[in-house]
């Protein structure tokens, strides 16, 4: 589920906290790591940035290889990537960056942090658990700046606020932080918190156009634009309108070591990926065009469906910030706080655990292009 970075909250893929969604930009979340992953046997392990003897771009400037491991089917949330990637970008400076394909049941955040990755594309809530489990990983860009996920019905419900969706059948999949963060917003506006959960045949906005489901929970920037296209009408109630802390999801990430000891091959691959963004922003409909000719033939059935996401999306990557990939302090506090409030954050040994830590050490900024 997670389009347009959207996302909700959640473990990965499967069992996320977050909307359910079969192809781009709206991926669920990872599964909570809990085992080394196998499912990846094209990645070559980097051990954080292995420079290449190659020659070099420039006065002294060694050429680096970096691998980078997808949340998810390339989507919108991927755009500035595949963008940077198609402009020669990476190349420029020096880094010779190979995308490992998504694997289902893999965790991005296990991958990176037993340097079968150098990069990740992540979410926040994923960092944390993952980190609760002492895995080595820190966030180093915000792909998005805002929460773009929603509770959404269909418009010919009548449900028109939130505490209406009390007694409400719900499609979920079962994520750690699904119930209490459904509870809070519809407590946030007068209701009891209490919902149906119900199993359902169809994803995402599927469910509640085929009567299956009441609401369900999505992204906005790719789901939501698809049931436009299709003429579905939703009434959406974003959460972090709604008494949910706002998070940063998508997230770029790294090891803490690869942070350490590779900062300088890391600032050349955020510099080109930043001008991907970048580029998305000032051109959205050549930046969809580019995602759907680097994609993997078949990724996009629907082009056009990108290209209205990725408008949809343009002016969301950088909201409220002078550069993109900007994090700050308090959106690395906020909802993590609220994750450990709920008692669901679990440690290497499966046992909640309710020692809050030092959030500052859970991203930097200190990568980013200036």
């Amino acid at each position: 589920m997670l389009v347009a970075a959207c996302g909700p909250s959640g473990e990965q893929l499967g069992s996320g906290d977050a909307p359910n969604a079969q192809h781009t930009s709206s991926p669920p979340r990872p599964a909570e790591p809990t085992a080394e992953p196998t499912s990846v046997t094209n990645a070559t392990p980097q051990n954080g940035v292995a420079a290449s003897p190659t020659a070099a771009t420039g006065p002294k400037r060694s050429r680096v290889r970096l691998t980078l491991a997808l949340d998810w089917t390339p989507n919108t949330n991927h755009t500035g990537i595949y963008v940077a990637q198609s402009k020669g970008w990476y190349e420029e400076e020096g880094v010779e960056l190979r995308i490992l394909p998504y694997a289902e049941g893999t965790s991005t955040d296990l991958i990176v942090a037993t340097g079968r990755a150098d990069v990740g594309v992540s979410f926040e809530e994923s960092v944390v658990q993952t980190r609760a489990k002492n895995q080595d990983v820190v966030s180093i860009a915000a792909v998005i700046q805002k929460n773009t996920s929603a509770l959404v019905v269909a418009n010919r419900s009548g449900v028109s606020r939130p505490r209406e969706l009390d007694g409400k059948r719900y499609a979920g999949f079962g994520a750690a932080f699904e119930q209490p963060m459904i509870e809070r917003v519809i407590k946030c506006d007068g209701g009891e918190g209490k919902y149906r959960s119900i199993t359902a045949n169809l994803f995402g906005y599927q469910a509640v156009k085929s009567g299956q489901a009441d609401f369900v929970w999505i992204y906005m920037g790719w789901e939501g634009v698809q049931a436009e296209r299709e003429g579905l009408d939703l009434n959406a109630f974003y959460i972090n309108q709604h008494c949910i802390p706002d998070y940063y999801t998508p997230v770029l990430i790294a090891s803490g070591k690869g942070v350490e000891q590779n900062a300088d091959a890391l600032r050349r691959f955020l510099a080109a990926t930043a001008r991907g963004y970048k580029f998305g922003v000032e051109d959205p409909e050549e930046a969809a065009r580019l995602l759907v000719q680097a994609a993997p033939k078949g990724t996009f059935p629907d082009p056009g469906l990108v290209t209205a996401s990725q408008k949809w999306l343009a002016p969301k990557y950088s909201e409220g910030q002078e550069r993109w990939g900007v994090q700050t302090l308090q959106k690395w506090t906020d909802y993590p706080r609220f994750m450990y409030g709920t008692g669901k954050v679990t440690d290497a040994s499966g046992n909640p655990t309710a020692d809050e830590p030092d959030y500052e050490a859970y991203f930097t900024n200190d990568l980013l292009p200036r």
